[in-house]
């Protein structure tokens, strides 16, 4: 029972004798004023009402209980509704003790429960890019976190490998690739693909303006009366507005979506969908060649990101187990079909709109093989407790409709589904402009790319600090390539997951501050001195502490807690920001605090204990984001 524990427990006994029941919400705990004496903080106006007292009366009244109770409260004071405590050191003595004591120290024990989290689920017609990062550090945190708080946790993606943006790669290959292959273009297999999905839409875009021209001139070709028909609706429109330019142009814009996706160009890939939805031989022969090919190349980002999975799905067998439920839903009534023969569901008394599920010609949507997953994952996992969605904010309505669409085909399940939504990452490029990354026109920071940059810019830094004579050519690299991913990781994961950021290349691979590399190198630090020192282990613990002492013992008695509304909230920046306090308490600490120039041997060898365990919990939150800490740095 930690301290807010025993005293929620007399506070509790304390209402009774007033015949009130003192709830969990009443007793509201906060730390201590900087300006004001006391290490924790009772707000007294919550539990002013049944005593009918003043806020003062009350809080002087409940200060005498606890002292009367807790023998190691030593003093209090009550001061406009607050009540200060001021806590005997040798209770954080005590606290410390127990935190050496616990080798699992902060982690909750097993709870016999499941958890699913996917993240990364990437598109097998480009490679992975910034955002893909943040994806998959989240996720993959998350999981650790998870894992922490007592669930079995199961680590999967979707990978996304049909679908008219994967035809696109596959038409331009077709088209313009000459037989080409990854090693011949000295290219991964992913970025060997993502050029040509790059390449479709060069091809695309001139080909529409192409049509457009066309169009303007009264040539409509072959294009569908009903299709020629709304084109000239929306260019009347167009033509009404011509005082109002930014509503021209966003008729302007609906004018181009019409005209491209009724090229020549859109329609053959279509039909390459449609081919490969009927399993055309030479169509699904030329999708296994070219995603085989994405998929070497995942592995090895994965594998050099030190990110990996227990369960893969692919959309390409979902997708199936998904248009099987359409017509489960169609049989029930949850979904309706009109005249072009596409299959829909009608949202509007959810206060969402209708959304289509299967297209007139029979092909799936994104949320056709959501709903395949989401089915064959409760297949493979009955026991699941939740599936943990990471995916990016824009698609938060896509997850309302999705996990809606679950509850009406009468899956309880669906309850148990979470959408981690995170906040997307704009560009800032090398003029300050900032604007959104975009696949298809290659406007994107490479993740390949960006971890050789940061882990060349921390073999940089450690050369220049030269701190590490005696390593060999191996230990170096993995020295440079750990302090460089940690880098990386920290600052994709020290935001609030909800909140938006702008990558800024220099600000990113920045190596000190508010920095993995600033964590790390705290805890190379202890681990030097401790290499130094006599410290054997067997300490007593009886001392006077210092303030920063007493703070970093009460810091890291929170760190249960921290991994609990860690794991409530799916978010690795409360992990990360605990951290990085403790990082920074402890270098006070360091420069402030004699320690193996300490002449009294037991307060020595009892700041070397509690460095050891300054140690131990930088280590095990770290672990939770995902990043490594060395010995030496």
């Amino acid at each position: 029972m930690n301290l807010e524990q025993e005293i929620s427990a007399i506070l509790k006994e304390w209402g009774a004798s007033y015949e009130t029941e003192i709830g969990e919400q009443l007793i509201q705990f906060q730390k201590t004023r900087k300006d004001m004496e006391g290490d924790l903080t009772l707000l007294v106006f919550p539990l002013v009402k049944p005593a009918k007292k003043s806020p003062q009366m009350v809080g002087e009244e409940i200060g005498e209980l606890l002292q009367q109770k807790l023998d190691f409260i030593v003093r209090f004071e009550a001061v406009n509704g607050f009540l200060n405590l001021v806590i005997a050191d040798r209770y954080w003595l005590g606290r410390l003790n127990d935190i050496i004591a616990d080798e699992q120290f902060g982690t909750a024990s097993k709870r016999n429960e499941r958890m699913m989290v996917e993240f990364s689920s990437p598109n097998t017609n480009k490679p992975l890019h910034l955002g893909h990062l943040r994806n998959n550090f989240l996720g993959f945190s998350v999981s650790r976190i998870l894992e922490a708080n007592g669930y079995d946790v199961v680590k999967t993606q979707i990978i996304n490998d049909r679908g008219i943006h994967i035809c696109k790669s596959m038409m331009a290959w077709e088209k313009f690739g000459n037989g080409e292959t990854p090693s011949e273009a000295g290219l991964k297999g992913d970025k060997f693909v993502g050029k040509y999905y790059v390449e479709f839409d060069k091809a695309l875009k001139i080909e529409t303006a192409a049509v457009l021209n066309k169009w303007q001139e009264g040539d409509f070709g072959q294009a569908p009366e009903a299709v020629i028909e709304e084109y000239k609706k929306l260019q009347g429109v167009h033509d009404s507005k011509a005082d109002d330019p930014k509503a021209q142009k966003g008729i302007a814009d609906k004018i181009k979506k019409l005209v491209n996706n009724h090229t020549p160009l859109m329609q053959e890939v279509k039909l390459m969908l449609q081919r490969w939805e009927a399993r055309d031989e030479e169509t699904v022969a030329l999708w296994t060649k070219m995603n085989n090919w994405v998929y070497k190349g995942f592995n090895t980002t994965y594998e050099n990101i030190e990110v990996d999975f227990d369960k893969l799905y692919y959309e390409s067998d979902t997708y199936l187990t998904g248009k099987e439920m359409v017509d489960l839903g169609l049989e029930k009534g949850v979904f309706f079909k009109k005249d072009d023969g596409s299959v829909w569901i009608d949202l509007t008394e959810d206060g969402l709109d209708e959304k289509l599920v299967l297209r007139g010609d029979g092909t799936a949507v994104y949320v056709t093989q959501d709903i395949g997953t989401a089915q064959q994952r409760m297949i493979d996992y009955p026991d699941l407790n939740g599936i943990v969605y990471t995916v990016g904010n824009e698609q938060e309505y896509h997850f309302k409709v999705l996990f809606l669409i679950l509850e009406k085909l009468g899956y309880t399940w669906a309850k148990n589904c979470h959408h981690l939504s995170y906040g997307m990452i704009d560009l800032r490029n090398d003029k300050g402009e900032v604007g959104k990354m975009k696949s298809r026109e290659g406007t994107v920071v490479d993740a390949d790319d960006l971890v050789d940059e940061v882990v060349r810019m921390a073999r940089v830094m450690t050369e220049e600090r030269g701190h590490i004579d005696g390593m060999t050519d191996k230990e170096k690299q993995g020295l440079y390539h750990m302090i460089g991913l940690g880098a990386l990781k920290y600052f994709l994961l020290k935001v609030d997951p909800q909140k938006k950021m702008t990558f800024n290349p220099d600000e990113s691979v920045e190596l000190n501050g508010n920095t993995g590399p600033f964590l790390q190198y705290v805890h190379a630090r202890i681990s030097s001195v401790l290499r130094k020192s006599d410290f054997e282990g067997n300490v007593e613990l009886s001392a006077n502490l210092e303030n920063v002492e007493k703070e970093i013992i009460k810091h890291l008695a929170e760190y249960p807690e921290v991994i609990h509304q860690a794991g409530t909230e799916f978010s690795p920046a409360v992990v990360a920001n605990y951290v990085y306090d403790l990082c920074k308490l402890y270098n006070s600490f360091w420069q402030n605090i004699h320690m193996l120039n300490e002449p009294d041997i037991n307060l020595r060898k009892m700041r070397l204990q509690m460095s050891v365990q300054v140690a131990k919990v930088i280590k095990s939150a770290t672990h939770l984001l995902g990043i490594d800490v060395p010995q030496r740095m």
